[in-house]
């Protein structure tokens, strides 16, 4: 059996499994539910609560869950588990690493850890005075849209006496982006401050960032410089120069 919960804005989906999880299961109650909810999100994300009673699944639920995640497979930013069954536990942590989303396991005396889990973000944007003309914008884990908006106020915050600014944008431990509404906020808050921008340092380690850099420097119409994690240093010094 499963019953579905879905929260107010149906991008979070809460299921139950108990007893023996059929394909009519399946078919009647999580694939309309996990449907309905991708229809207005890029992605969504699921809490499963698998109960002392779940019995596993029939071979045609099994089939049905295959299908499931091989139709939606980029349609899950991120699945926690809970269950004190160990062989359930130990299912979704040899899957986890092969899933294309952060995968959690909690025991069922952990379940409102979970829910925080699955509700909080999974990554931060820190703004930051390094005095002077210079801000710096970290962008830390896979961010969502939700913070962008206050990424936004901090920023606009920190300009609102100021002509113009320098900005550090530190990728050292950025992941990238959770679905195309958090990029399209990402590049809103760039088409918002660029008018200010004197010049941009890039911090980070990977190629596309600094296949990024190259291309901001004609996007932008200020000067940028890209420059690896272990020379942020020399990243905030090029910056305050001249």
């Amino acid at each position: 059996m499963i019953t579905v919960q879905t929260n107010s804005d149906g991008a979070l989906i809460e299921v139950e499994l108990s007893g023996k999880v059929t394909s009519t299961d399946y078919a009647n109650t999580l694939v309309p539910a996990i449907e309905a909810a991708l229809k207005d999100h890029d992605a969504v994300r699921l809490l499963a609560i698998v109960t002392p009673e779940f019995k596993g699944y029939d071979l045609g639920a099994a089939w049905s869950d295959t299908k499931l995640g091989l139709s939606h497979w980029r349609g899950f930013d991120r699945i926690g588990v809970v269950a004190d069954l160990g062989w359930v536990q130990t299912s979704v942590r040899l899957a986890a690493p092969i899933l294309p989303c952060p995968v959690q396991v909690f025991s069922m005396d952990e379940i409102e850890t979970a829910r925080r889990w699955i509700r909080e973000s999974l990554g931060a944007i820190h703004v930051i005075d390094l005095g002077g003309p210079c801000v710096q914008v970290s962008l830390m884990g896979k961010l969502d849209s939700e913070e962008y908006s206050q990424a936004r106020s901090d920023l606009d915050t920190l300009l609102s006496n100021r002509d113009g600014f320098r900005l550090l944008i530190d990728l050292r431990e950025f992941d990238g982006w959770q679905g195309l509404s958090a990029l399209a906020a990402h590049f809103r808050l760039a088409a918002g401050h660029v008018g200010m921008l004197d010049r941009a340092a890039i911090v980070g380690d990977k190629s596309w960032q600094k296949m990024a850099q190259r291309m901001a420097s004609h996007v932008l119409g200020a000067r940028t410089e890209f420059f690896p994690s272990d020379e942020i240093q020399d990243a905030k010094s090029w910056l305050a120069a001249g």
